[in-house]
């Protein structure tokens, strides 16, 4: 595993028994309604969850389909583990970088994440490996912070993001709808409520 990779694991390992608590406030708040908007949107019978973490997003899962999800931090696994036995929740559960996903080509029909983009070292390689693994006419949906439009705030975030990294391993100004675009998708749609930070990206292959 490359050295960045191996740093950001570790520090999701150190906090995993705490992640929900620590997210808790945010999470009532602003997060949970944005997470039922994102799932509102999926279709498909195959879908993949990139980034399942603790398992956050389990109460969304859509009936009927074949779930499966992967995460690189085995202690936040084990977690996502727990909870799956907890709330017998049915989904194939994964081991996995983000970066080089272990799955064919055209696999899934949907491909989903929700704030994950912000923690992988090579974000353009990752999204590059959704687009690999969604089905021709399948779609690629995610939640994910980014950084603000507004310049004061823009700076603010830059010069605060070696902290947030250095502490939770998560980056706040990546620019993650550019990157997208950037993929080959056949269209890549905000949707409307996103905000200047948090956005809803959508996208067609």
């Amino acid at each position: 595993m490359k050295a960045n990779s191996l740093l950001i694991k570790q520090r999701y390992d150190r906090i995993a028994p705490y992640f929900e608590g620590l997210e808790a406030v945010m999470e009532g708040l602003f997060f949970k309604h944005k997470r039922q908007q994102l799932w509102a949107k999926v279709d498909g019978y195959h879908i993949l969850e990139v980034g399942v973490g603790t398992g956050k997003n389990f109460a969304y899962y859509p009936d009927n389909a074949r779930m499966t999800a992967v995460d690189f931090s085995p202690a936040m696994l084990k977690q996502a583990e727990q909870k799956k036995a907890r709330k017998q929740v049915n989904v194939d559960l994964n081991l996995m970088d983000i970066e080089s996903l272990c799955f064919a080509d055209n696999s899934f029909d949907t491909v989903i994440g929700t704030f994950v983009f912000c923690s992988v070292p090579l974000p353009m390689r990752g999204l590059k490996e959704l687009y690999r693994v969604c089905k021709p006419g399948g779609q690629v949906l995610l939640l994910e912070h980014v950084l603000s439009a507004r310049p004061v705030l823009a700076r603010l975030m830059h010069w605060l993001n070696p902290l947030v990294v250095k502490l939770v391993g998560a980056n706040i100004n990546r620019k993650t709808v550019r990157n997208v675009k950037a993929c080959g998708f056949v269209w890549v749609r905000i949707n409307e409520g996103s905000g200047d930070i948090f956005k809803l990206i959508e996208a067609r292959k």
